[in-house]
């Protein structure tokens, strides 16, 4: 039987290191409250970060983000400017705030994860960061947003491109309202075309554009 020296011949210590972080976090149980598993995206070196908020009820059995209605939505988005969902999947880290579901509030909608359990999952997120050190972050919906820039309305931060330090790292953002089917923001008037603007900006960046190139 080859021996880990002799299975990991080939990947590159990044590769490894990050492979590493996600096994990690799989086992993380800080938080007593959330519901798991922890949900995480592939673990690839991506010049592109994803940024949820946290994984819905769904996710969790399907052990991947995004995997619901709202993915629906998000993967429609992404295709629009040129990259389906198993090539995002596959080229792109998709983290999140908090990687558990937080699970319902007394009149069903999802819970909102506690400052505490935000700052648990920050250090995951900060690991990330610095072993990624991406170029272009796209933060998804407003919990997600705020933790790269102060953020009051969507309608002052969707449709701009920003330079943000976030962890340490200077990097760009263009944030993302969330694709949920129970928001009307990014269905109707401005939202509708600050969505539009926001992907126009993606799809012209140089980090996406490195991406269709590989498809």
């Amino acid at each position: 039987m080859a021996g880990a020296g002799q299975r990991n011949m080939g990947m590159s210590v990044r590769e490894q290191a990050i492979r590493e972080h996600r096994a990690a976090m799989l086992n993380c149980s800080k938080c007593s409250a959330m519901v798991g598993p922890v949900v995480s995206g592939s673990p690839v070196l991506s010049p592109i970060v994803l940024i949820g908020q946290a994984p819905g009820e769904r996710e969790g059995q399907f052990g991947k983000p995004f995997a619901w209605t709202a993915g629906k939505t998000l993967f429609g988005w992404f295709e629009s400017i040129g990259i389906g969902e198993q090539q995002f999947r596959s080229r792109v880290y998709m983290a999140a705030v908090c990687r558990c579901f937080p699970g319902k509030n007394a009149n069903g909608g999802d819970r909102v994860p506690s400052l505490e359990e935000i700052s648990n999952c920050a250090g995951w997120l900060k690991a990330e960061v610095d072993l990624l050190k991406p170029a272009l972050i796209l933060p998804v919906g407003k919990l997600a947003i705020a933790q790269l820039m102060p953020v009051q309305k969507l309608t002052d931060v969707i449709g701009k491109r920003h330079s943000v330090d976030f962890h340490g790292h200077h990097c760009e953002a263009i944030p993302l309202p969330h694709p949920s089917g129970a928001s009307t923001w990014h269905r109707t008037e401005p939202g509708r075309s600050l969505l539009a603007a926001a992907l126009r900006l993606l799809a012209a960046h140089s980090a996406w554009r490195s991406l269709k190139n590989e498809c």
